[in-house]
């Protein structure tokens, strides 16, 4: 029995999971919903990895192209926009991999190519958000948690799809908790108040 499609009037208030049923059954309005829904989230989940701001659009498209081709695959399990990351994410990963042309299992120390942006230090005064706070972090730490916390992925899918050691994500993973849990306390600064103390 096939499903009747959702009227635009309805496209806005159905969940996720009826936009995805409709999508598998080839409405493409609703996928368009989905991706209007959730696309400035992988966006920035990209970008909090570390892709730049067209690198991230770029990925984001394709892997909401991907998620179309496997809508039927999507079970509900989970949220829509958790499994819509993790293709993004994966996506991410293997871009940069072929664009860097690194062996991280060879450096397991160094996930990302040198050019990528430098830790950020904001003003004593400054409001420091999330992404701030990540901008902070190493850029293997960044990679290593975005994947974990804000992909949805294990640590040893990280791993696998980093071809890095389990333990060294793992070491990145609490490194870089640590580093946010002390930046973004209320009394957390930019790190310079503990190492003084020290």
């Amino acid at each position: 029995m096939a499903m009747a499609p959702i009227t635009r009037e309805r496209l806005a208030g159905a969940h996720d999971l009826e936009l995805t049923a409709q999508a598998a059954a080839g409405d493409r309005a609703a996928f368009g919903e989905l991706v209007r829904r959730h696309g400035s989230a992988v966006r920035a989940l990209l970008r909090r990895m570390g892709a730049e701001p067209a690198a991230a659009d770029d990925v984001a498209q394709d892997a909401f192209l991907t998620a179309f081709e496997r809508i039927a695959e999507f079970r509900g399990e989970g949220a829509f926009r958790a499994w819509v990351s993790r293709i993004a994410a994966r996506a991410w990963v293997r871009r940069w991999r072929r664009e860097a042309q690194i062996d991280v299992a060879a450096d397991p120390g160094e996930f990302m190519p040198s050019g990528l942006d430098a830790a950020v230090t904001p003003a004593a005064d400054t409001r420091i958000d999330l992404d701030e706070a990540l901008k902070a972090l190493s850029p293997a730490e960044r990679l290593c948690v975005s994947l974990c916390y804000g992909a949805g992925l294990s640590h040893g899918e990280a791993a696998a799809a980093l071809n890095a050691p389990l333990g060294t994500v793992k070491s990145h993973v609490k490194r870089g908790l640590d580093k946010l849990r002390q930046r973004l306390s209320p009394d957390g600064d930019d790190g310079q108040r503990s190492a003084a103390s020290a």
